[in-house]
């Protein structure tokens, strides 16, 4: 008999009511970041995913302005690390899987915006998954640690 090695998990719900809030959200996440570290992101249109990569890039000693990488697909920040911002909103299928999304883990941190198309290909990666909501002007952050290492370096947000 073969028994799957279940990752653990920590659930944590986070309420902000700005895009301050949010980006202040975004550095405590990546403070606690290292390189392979994977974040997969979800929300509708406007509901502060970029925002949120904004203040990881901050947690990250990262200067250079963070924009959306839409048009550009993936865009790469230096900073104590590097950041991988990509986007999936354009891709669809085996666009998304041509990436080579394991080569950028490699080599630094990885967020991943409208991280719903992948459908679960990384579940058994630790990693941290993000689903923001939007009720009224708030945003409410659900958020999923997947694994042990990932759960004890984000103890900011528990």
């Amino acid at each position: 008999m073969i028994i799957k090695n279940l990752v653990k998990q920590k659930r944590v719900k986070i309420k902000t009511k700005n895009s301050d809030e949010t980006i202040d959200l975004g550095k405590k996440i990546g403070k606690s970041l290292l390189p392979g570290d994977l974040l997969l992101i979800s929300g509708e249109l406007g509901a502060g995913k970029t925002t949120l990569i904004k203040g990881i890039a901050k947690g990250l000693d990262i200067d250079l302005y963070v924009k959306s990488p839409s048009f550009v697909i993936v865009s790469e920040y230096s900073g104590k690390y590097k950041l991988y911002h990509i986007d999936l909103y354009r891709l669809d299928g085996e666009e998304i899987y041509n990436l080579g999304l394991f080569e950028f883990l490699e080599n630094g941190v990885v967020c991943i915006e409208w991280a719903d198309k992948l459908k679960n290909s990384f579940n058994d990666l630790e990693h941290i998954k993000i689903d923001i909501e939007v009720v009224n002007e708030d945003r409410i952050f659900n958020i999923i640690l997947n694994g042990e290492e990932v759960i004890k370096r984000c103890i900011a947000l528990q």
